[in-house]
């Protein structure tokens, strides 16, 4: 991402883009809250300044493709439920319910994962998992 020329010209939003980054910053902003990060943290981990990341949270600016990756890896998110034009609410169901602060676990990535399969891949995700468990209580 070439964030000097981004600087001297930002690009122009035309108002029909406006309501959709609008929206879009609200999911970002309700899945840092979710994720239990302030915006100095999630800036940090994604290179940027707090107050450019204030701007993508409030839709006044676009936020970049090139971002969206990194974003929703460090919001511990999809990329879809980012860009979903949808309802905000979709945000804390796709975001795994953090107890600490840190990094994701790699067990709450998966578990979060195998909540968006379908219900037939789940059963057999929770079927498999009960037998590996079932073998360890005895």
């Amino acid at each position: 991402m070439d964030r000097f020329a981004d600087r001297i010209a930002p690009p122009v939003m035309s108002p029909d883009e406006q309501p959709y980054f609008q929206a879009l910053g609200q999911r970002i902003a309700k899945a840092r809250s979710a994720a239990d990060l302030t915006q100095v943290q999630l800036a940090e981990r994604l290179g940027l300044s707090q107050p450019q990341l204030a701007f993508y949270e409030v839709g006044k600016r676009r936020v970049p493709v090139s971002l969206l990756p990194g974003l929703a890896k460090a919001l511990g998110v999809s990329i879809e439920t980012l860009i979903a034009d949808n309802d905000t609410a979709d945000i804390a169901a796709a975001t795994p319910r953090r107890t600490r602060r840190g990094p994701v676990s790699r067990l709450e990535q998966q578990l979060d994962a195998v909540s968006r399969l379908p219900k037939a891949r789940q059963r057999f995700v929770t079927d498999m998992l009960d037998t590996v468990l079932a073998g360890n209580a005895g």
